[in-house]
């Protein structure tokens, strides 16, 4: 049996009369409903709930809460955009540990095991880990560098194995997060 939408959102009533409510070891909850943001959510907006959601890409979210909407790349922060380069960095060049050993590897050395489709999966987000460094402000001899150990890591790792294996070692992502790193911390604060 399959639930309309209606009955999702507004329950039917039980045989009783009362409306029928899930219930939790017989108790009903009790307090505010919190959303994600630690804030309160009226009641009586959960009633409209998901008729009215909908992704706005580049304009604020219509019901409250995130300022981006649904937009992941929206308007942050320059250190906010950092962080975001160094964590995808991170799960590209070190996120996981081989057992055993300390050698780290991310999900560049894996996605690099498909052949052909894989570098090229992996060399894209490379480079577009290198445009937003260049949207920063980085200068054209950095980014030639940066552009360099993209270059490097991508013609060595089509190498099946071999080049995998140069994957993990040569980090191409995280030696260019530490240039653009070295190069920020010279830049004068404003």
């Amino acid at each position: 049996m399959t639930m309309s939408d209606d009955d999702i959102l507004a329950p039917r009533k039980s045989r009783s009369g009362s409306r029928s409510r899930a219930s939790f070891s017989g108790t009903e909850a009790r307090g505010p409903i919190i959303d994600q943001d630690g804030r309160e959510i009226r009641p009586e907006t959960l009633e409209q709930g998901f008729r009215e959601f909908r992704f706005e890409f580049g304009q604020g979210n219509p019901l409250g809460g995130n300022p981006l909407g649904g937009n992941p790349f929206g308007n942050l922060t320059r250190e906010q955009r950092i962080a975001r380069l160094e964590a995808i960095a991170k799960l590209l060049d070190v996120a996981f540990i081989l057992p055993g050993t300390n050698i780290r590897y991310g999900i560049d050395g894996l996605i690099g095991l498909i052949p052909v489709v894989g570098d090229i999966i992996t060399t894209a987000i490379s480079l577009w880990l290198v445009r937003e460094a260049r949207a920063l402000g980085a200068p054209w001899y950095l980014t030639a560098r940066m552009l360099g150990n993209v270059a490097v890591d991508g013609v060595v790792g089509m190498v099946p194995l071999a080049g995998d294996a140069f994957d993990v070692m040569f980090r191409a992502n995280m030696r260019n997060m530490r240039l653009l790193r070295r190069w920020l911390d010279k830049q004068p604060r404003i």
